[in-house]
């Protein structure tokens, strides 16, 4: 009997056909001496349908903790004896990280608020700050500011926003273990109107919440259905004061085996290193994702957690020869 990754190399590599549940399931559960294999074709599979180059994103917090939502993950939830406290950032400061994103080389440059959904205060500081980026800085304005109204959706496109960013974060199946505030009905919804605006979506999530490999599975072909633009692809970092503080790392060959499955499913989404991945893979194994699926990445600092040094990173992707997607390709 063919084995998975001979029936990928057809209908993904050759096909530009994404694995279904199944399939994913099958990678998901390769054997350790099978990964390496695993990683190869979905370096293939990356460089076939999506090409060499790299996509690099900065991130800065527009609004910062204080979050009236549940989501077990994460350190902003008000609900949660975490450290993290409400801290808005002003319109200079906000023009300033963009600046610095830029200097990477990045082409992104992403504005998040820790919120259930943007209030007029919010969508007022988003316009007054994506107007002073624009006017000082040649980046891409990307947003990720929670549940949307179709008005604010219209907003956001009227403003120049060109990418939104809401993540399903897990499984439908096992939402509902890691959120009891909304509903993961509610974010497919604002998904959906994202879409249809015109914007591009960016949609992925978090491994390691205690989800089984079957969800995992379950969660890829979600995404797999949603046909994002691009997939943010997270693994726990547990944050003291949450529901999930005491969660186990992902371990390093399921991250690596993720990462060649959910490019397997996405052959022609970006699949972007998030949060996490230094305390789940290294410098060895970001080096491995990079060359076994992953075509993005987040530079610098994430929302509540030290990245690597963008240098690192931009060092890598020089000595992997792998070029960064430069503006103008992205307008």
């Amino acid at each position: 009997m063919a084995s998975i990754l001979d029936h990928a190399r057809v209908a993904v590599l050759e096909q530009g056909v994404g694995l279904d549940e199944a399939g994913i399931l099958q990678v998901l559960r390769l054997p350790d001496d099978e990964i390496p294999a695993a990683l190869q074709l979905a370096h293939e599979v990356r460089m076939r349908w999506c090409g060499p180059e790299v996509e690099v994103e900065g991130i800065v917090s527009l609004k910062t903790g204080g979050c009236p939502e549940d989501c077990h993950f994460c350190s902003q939830s008000g609900l949660f004896s975490s450290p993290v406290r409400s801290v808005w950032l002003d319109i200079p400061s906000l023009v300033e990280a963009a600046k610095q994103t830029a200097a990477t080389g990045a082409s992104e440059f992403c504005i998040v608020a820790a919120v259930r959904g943007p209030d007029d205060k919010l969508m007022k500081q988003m316009r007054d700050g994506v107007a002073a980026i624009k006017a000082a800085v040649d980046i891409n304005v990307a947003a990720s500011l929670g549940m949307l109204t179709q008005q604010q959706v219209d907003q956001l496109v009227e403003m120049g926003v060109h990418r939104y960013n809401h993540n399903l974060e897990t499984a439908q199946s096992f939402f509902p273990n890691v959120v009891t505030t909304h509903t993961w009905e509610e974010r497919w919804s604002t998904l959906k109107m994202v879409r249809e605006s015109g914007m591009e979506v960016c949609c992925g999530g978090i491994l390691g919440l205690g989800e089984t490999v079957e969800q995992r599975a379950e969660f890829a072909a979600q995404l797999a259905e949603l046909q994002p633009h691009e997939v943010p692809l997270n693994f726990l970092n547990p944050r003291p004061g949450t529901p999930l503080g005491d969660r186990p790392i992902v371990d390093p060959k399921d991250a690596l085996r993720a990462i060649a499955a959910f490019r397997l499913a996405l052959p022609r989404t970006i699949l972007r290193y998030a949060g996490g991945r230094e305390i789940t893979l290294g410098d060895l194994g970001t080096r491995d994702g990079l060359l076994g699926g992953i075509n993005a990445v987040i530079v610098g600092n994430y929302l509540t957690t030290l990245g690597r040094p963008a240098t690192q990173d931009l060092e890598l992707l020089q000595e992997l020869k792998m070029p960064v997607k430069a503006l103008s390709a992205t307008l």
